[in-house]
C-alpha cells in the first residue's frame, strides 16, 4: 500500500470518527498526533493532515454537491463511511493540484470494497464520476 493510500485511510479514519461523534475533525487530528517515540507513538503522516484541513475548509461545498448529486439519498441517510469516502475523494477531484481524477476515484473505491457494502463501491462511483465530469463548470 502507497504512503498516499496509508494517508487517505488515516484520513477517512479520522473523517469518519468525526462524524460519528458529532466533532471536529481537525480536533481529533490534533489529538491524534502523539510524535514521541514508543508504544503510543501515532504520527500523521503530512498528506492526512493536508486532506483533512481540506476537507474542513470545504465541507460546506463538498456536502452541498454530496446531497445535489446522490440521487435519492439525504446525507443523514447515506452510511456514515461512505458520505466520508465521498467527502476524501471529492476535495482531491476539486482540489487537489496535479492528482487526476481517475485516481482519486480509484482510491475512494478502493476504501469503499474494504470498508463499506458490496452496493457502496457502485453508488460512490456513480456520484464521483458525475461530479468530476462536470468539475469545470462547478462554482468552487
Amino acid at each position: 500500500m502507497s504512503a498516499r493510500s496509508k494517508a487517505r485511510k488515516q484520513t477517512l479514519d479520522i473523517l469518519y470518527e468525526s462524524d460519528i461523534r458529532g466533532s471536529n475533525p481537525l480536533d481529533i487530528l490534533t489529538s491524534r498526533d502523539v510524535t514521541e517515540e514508543g508504544p503510543d507513538a501515532r504520527p500523521i503522516r503530512d498528506y492526512t493532515r493536508e486532506l483533512i484541513t481540506g476537507v474542513s475548509e470545504h465541507r460546506r461545498k463538498i456536502d452541498e454537491l454530496i446531497a445535489t448529486y446522490a440521487q435519492g439519498w439525504d446525507m443523514d441517510r447515506l452510511p456514515a463511511v461512505d458520505r466520508n469516502i465521498m467527502r476524501l475523494a471529492l476535495f482531491e477531484i476539486l482540489w487537489s493540484d496535479g492528482l487526476a481524477d481517475a485516481i482519486a476515484i480509484d482510491e475512494a473505491l478502493v476504501l469503499a470494497k474494504e470498508l463499506s457494502t458490496d452496493e457502496s463501491a457502485g453508488y460512490i462511483h456513480g456520484v464521483l464520476g458525475r461530479i468530476a465530469s462536470i468539475k469545470d463548470g462547478l462554482a468552487l
